[in-house]
Formats: C-alpha cells, structure tokens, sequence
C-alpha cells in the first residue's frame, strides 16, 4: 500500500519533469505532437489488438481450453488504454510497451511462472437420456379422467 501511495504522488511529478526537458529539447509544439500522436497510435492498436484477443478468447472457449492467457492478454490492454488516457511520455511508454504482443508474452511468462492455477469445480454434469426428459414431470389422463371446469 505504501508503494502504491508511493506511486500515485510520484507519476505526476516525474511525468513533469519529462514533459519539461522533452519542451527545453525539441519545443513545445512537437512536444504535443508526440504526445497527440502517441495517443492516436496506441487507440490504433488497442482496437486492433483487442479484436485479436476476443477472438482469441472465442476460440480457446469454444475449444474448451482455459483463456489464461487470453484473459491476460485482455487485462494488460486495457491498462495500456487506461495509461494512454494519462498525459505524459513515461505513461505512453509502458501503454505502447504492454500492447506488443511479444512484451504481454513476457509478462504473463514471468508472472505465471508464480501463479498454480487450481481447478475447483465441483459440479458434475450427468447427461440424460432425451427420451426420458420429456416424459419427466407428465401426467398422462385417460379421457374419462379430465373434467372440464
């Protein structure tokens, strides 16, 4: 929690500073451009990447395959678009950086090698007989059994 607060008061300030030497480097105006421009390249590849992993996702479900890494793949997007909201160089870094797919592969790699995934399913599927299911719940009358009300 102390890192995290740590975070939140640190980002701005270094995020400053960079804004300011990238604005004494190179000026104001292409200062702004990249900036504008990171920013229409990451929504560029947040869509194209985004439709890549929904279909991903598809796929691993309809193979009835876990989507780990597709979920994961969908997580680390997401903050990239989160990060690419924010102003600022370092944040556009690391958005473009996480929307390389070779970059979320190494991630997830790193960070799985930490995680055991535990399957705790408990229900059982029993598949029934279709014939049986339809006479289940059906009360058969003879004609002289129903009366009309």
């Amino acid at each position: 929690m102390r890192f995290f607060a740590f975070g939140l008061i640190a980002l701005p300030i270094v995020e400053i500073a960079i804004f300011i030497k990238v604005g004494q480097t190179i000026g104001l105006f292409p200062t702004l451009a990249l900036i504008i421009g990171a920013a229409l390249l990451g929504g560029v590849l947040i869509r194209q990447q985004g439709l890549s992993v929904l279909t991903q996702l598809r796929n691993n479900v309809s193979a009835g395959r876990m989507p780990g890494k597709t979920i994961a793949d969908t997580m680390m997007i997401g903050l990239a678009a989160l990060l690419l909201v924010l102003p600022g160089f370092l944040s556009d870094f690391v958005a473009l950086a996480l929307l390389l797919p070779p970059v979320r592969s190494w991630i997830y790699k790193s960070l799985a090698s930490r995680v055991t995934v535990v399957d705790a399913t408990t229900a059982t599927y029993r598949r029934q007989d279709p014939a049986a299911s339809r006479n289940e719940g059906v009360i058969d009358l003879d004609d002289e059994d129903y009366r009309p009300r």
